[in-house]
């Protein structure tokens, strides 16, 4: 490898991971993100990053380094500052892709979700995989990430667990293997030099809905049980949202409820246990 790495997104949560290991293995990188001191909070010296408002074309630098590789986690969960997904996941993305083919990188590597091509009628992913079709006819090298879920997303289950309930719709045996951040980030920098262009990753272990459950409770010291909800409630309040409030509001909780109604297992990656990360964080709230 030849050049220079840019790495957008970098003040995320996935985005932080990569900017650390890209630290640690030594890369000759530069990081993207809207905030220095967000920038600087996760260890960035100051050669290696650069302030850059992603959805603003004028505010990306001309660097006159080769550029080899271009990392993107950018993507919002919650729109706010009056961004859509499609202003963000699709557009501060097509602006990363046209900085990227105007300074000749030779890839993109762009961070999706599990089976986002199969989910296109949601307001996120909509958005994540218009930006994936552009990048595929882009003509550059590319890698599609797509994790089927981030070890942060199964905090919800700890915050039910704090009341002794975990609330699942259905029969609660869906399975599913979220990764860790760490174990995510390492597979992004793998691609770099991988020829894979569809690259899914999960965890090392793959669990129920009921079995995450379960493991909240314990790591939150509770003796509470895991209730389960009719469906057709699900499928209601989607209607409902959907009808009577703004994509803001149901952008996240559509994609949510809508990924807890299937299978979401993908090979697995990583050596980070979701049992251990509950225990942690089960820990803090009791310091």
């Amino acid at each position: 490898m030849q050049g220079k790495i840019i790495l957008a997104g970098a003040t995320g949560y996935l985005g932080s991971f990569i900017a650390q290991e890209l630290q640690y293995q030594g890369h000759d990188f530069l990081a993207f993100g809207r905030s220095e001191e967000k920038l600087k909070k996760i260890g960035l010296a100051e050669k290696e990053f650069q302030v850059v408002d992603v959805t603003k074309l004028a505010t990306f630098p001309k660097i006159e380094e080769q550029i080899d590789t271009v990392i993107s986690t950018v993507g919002i969960t919650r729109q706010k500052d009056g961004l859509s997904y499609m202003d963000v996941d699709y557009g501060a993305n097509l602006n990363l892709l046209e900085f990227a083919m105007r300074h000749r990188a030779r890839k993109f590597i762009y961070v999706s979700v599990l089976n986002g091509e199969h989910m296109r009628h949601l307001k996120i992913t909509a958005a994540k995989e218009r930006f994936v079709d552009a990048l595929k006819e882009s003509g550059l090298e590319y890698s599609i990430i797509r994790p089927n879920g981030f070890f942060s997303d199964m905090k919800d289950f700890l915050a039910m667990a704090k009341s002794g309930r975990i609330y699942l719709f259905g029969d609660g045996e869906y399975k599913l293997n979220p990764i860790h951040g760490l174990d995510l980030a390492r597979v992004v920098i793998d691609s770099i030099t991988s020829p894979q262009e569809e690259v899914e990753a999960g965890g090392p272990d793959i669990f129920t809905q009921n079995e995450i459950g379960q493991l909240a409770l314990e790591a939150m010291g509770k003796e509470g049980k895991v209730v389960h909800l009719p469906d057709f409630l699900r499928k209601a309040a989607l209607g409902m949202m959907r009808t009577f409030t703004s994509s803001k509001t149901y952008g996240p909780i559509e994609f949510f409820l809508s990924m807890m109604a299937q299978d979401n297992v993908a090979p697995r990656h990583g050596v980070h246990r979701l049992d251990a990360f509950f225990r942690e964080e089960g820990d803090k709230t009791l310091e």
